[in-house]
Order: C-alpha cells, then sequence, then structure tokens
C-alpha cells in the first residue's frame, strides 16, 4: 500500500465506520502486513489501521483457509490470502476491502469461495477495492 493510497482508504473507513461503526475490523495479517518493510513507510500505513478491532485467526478459520488451497480454488501460493477471506468469513464481515485483484477481489474466483462456502452455511463477505467501496465519492 502506497502512502498516496492511505487517504483513499481513511475515506473508506471513514464511509464504512458510518454505516457499520462497531464492525471495523482487521486481522492480524493485514497489520503484519502494513508493519513490513521501510520503516517510515510502515509506520504511515499503521497509522491507517489505529484504533480497529482485531479478527482473531480461528481453527475454522485456517481450516477453510486451508480447504480453499486444496480444493484448487486458490494456489498454494496465495495461502495468505485464503487466510484474509477466511477470517473475514468466519466473522461474519460485511465487506473486505483489498488492493489483490489476482486472488481475493477476483469476481470469477469470489464465484467458486462462495460455492464452496454455501454449503456449510457461510457467506462470502462483499469483496471490493476501497475505490470501488467509495464510487462516486472518489472522483477528484
Amino acid at each position: 500500500m502506497e502512502y498516496g493510497c492511505g487517504c483513499l482508504v481513511k475515506r473508506a473507513r471513514v464511509r464504512l465506520c458510518i454505516a457499520y461503526p462497531t464492525r471495523l475490523c482487521v486481522s492480524r495479517l493485514v497489520w503484519q502486513e502494513c508493519a513490513a518493510g521501510d520503516p517510515a513507510a510502515a509506520e504511515r500505513r499503521l497509522s491507517v489501521l489505529e484504533g480497529l478491532s482485531l479478527l482473531v485467526l480461528s481453527e475454522q478459520a485456517v481450516a477453510i483457509a486451508k480447504d480453499l488451497v486444496t480444493e484448487n480454488i486458490l494456489p498454494r501460493k496465495a495461502v495468505e490470502d485464503a487466510l484474509h477471506i477466511a477470517a473475514a468469513t468466519v466473522h461474519g464481515m460485511d465487506f473486505l476491502l483489498t488492493w489483490n485483484c489476482k486472488h481475493i477481489a477476483n469476481p470469477i474466483i469470489q464465484e467458486s469461495i462462495a460455492a464452496y462456502l454455501a454449503p456449510k452455511g457461510l457467506f462470502l463477505p462483499f469483496i471490493c477495492t476501497p475505490e470501488e467501496l467509495l464510487g462516486a465519492d472518489n472522483d477528484e
């Protein structure tokens, strides 16, 4: 995530806080990804996450992520992507924001994931980029 994108994420966060004031969360995986790399850039990325609740990676989420990979819904190299999706699903999140359009915000893959989850009584969150969430508000 580049710093310029941080402003976009903050605007998306404000919109979600208004619509879902008690449901804005982040997984430990996201926190770790934001903390990696250049310390100054990491500090800016982490500032966007301040005050968010932390989702626990439960055994159920880990099992679902493993299944998404073993069932070839996601490639083996995308196990962390599977964990993001599984954590948001297990915790009943309404949205999952991402810039990862290869494995996460990919409608074809989402369709396969939703089909895998449905018999388990689980529902895939709405997955989109911050730009998609902001829609017309992003026209500057």
